[in-house]
């Protein structure tokens, strides 16, 4: 399934191009292609692929560290560990996040993947205070009822993450496949 979430952009690349042809971009100057990133790294933008497989939820969340804690250094201020922290508590609660109080899912699997969630070793981070850090989420629910899924709800991801403006989604369920973009104004998807 993992590599099904991986291929996921790239299957549904057409849908996304359209969606993006229509989102304003934000002036960022920063060179994304030097940082090996095939997604552009832009603040208040996140992506959601979203994969429905039979009784099985997958909910993959990419974003800029910038969106979630408010920095992407490393965090180094008791200030900025709290801020991880945080940012880290919250993205453990994926049925807040996501709305998901319907279809009686249990979370099987969570990883929670960035470099400032990693222990800070000064001599690894001490020269990557320039470069971008992105949070990876990656949750997988066990759904015993799924024929009860009707929307995923965004509301409280904005609303704990405010500099987040726009979530580009890519979702794969039962009605096939589609792709669109959320924002706190809209933040309902529905399968």
């Amino acid at each position: 399934m993992r590599r099904l979430l991986l291929a996921l952009p790239f299957t549904l690349l057409p849908l996304a191009t359209g969606v993006a042809a229509h989102s304003h971009e934000h002036d960022h100057a920063h060179d994304h292609a030097e940082h090996g990133s095939l997604d552009a790294h832009e603040h208040g933008s996140a992506q959601l692929n979203v994969v429905l497989d039979g009784k099985m939820l997958h909910l993959q969340l990419d974003s800029p560290a910038m969106n979630l804690v408010g920095f992407e250094h490393a965090a180094k201020s008791d200030a900025d560990k709290a801020k991880v922290a945080a940012a880290r508590s919250q993205l453990e609660q994926p049925q807040a996040l996501f709305g998901l109080s319907a279809g009686d899912c249990t979370l099987s699997k969570q990883e929670l993947e960035s470099p400032l969630f990693a222990e800070h070793k000064h001599e690894e981070h001490h020269d990557h205070d320039s470069e971008h850090s992105d949070i990876h989420a990656h949750y997988s629910l066990d759904c015993q009822k799924p024929e009860e899924l009707k929307q995923l709800n965004l509301g409280e991801l904005f609303k704990r993450f405010p500099a987040t403006e726009k979530i580009q989604v890519q979702l794969i369920g039962p009605n096939g496949q589609q792709g669109l973009e959320l924002t706190p104004a809209q933040p309902t998807l529905s399968f």
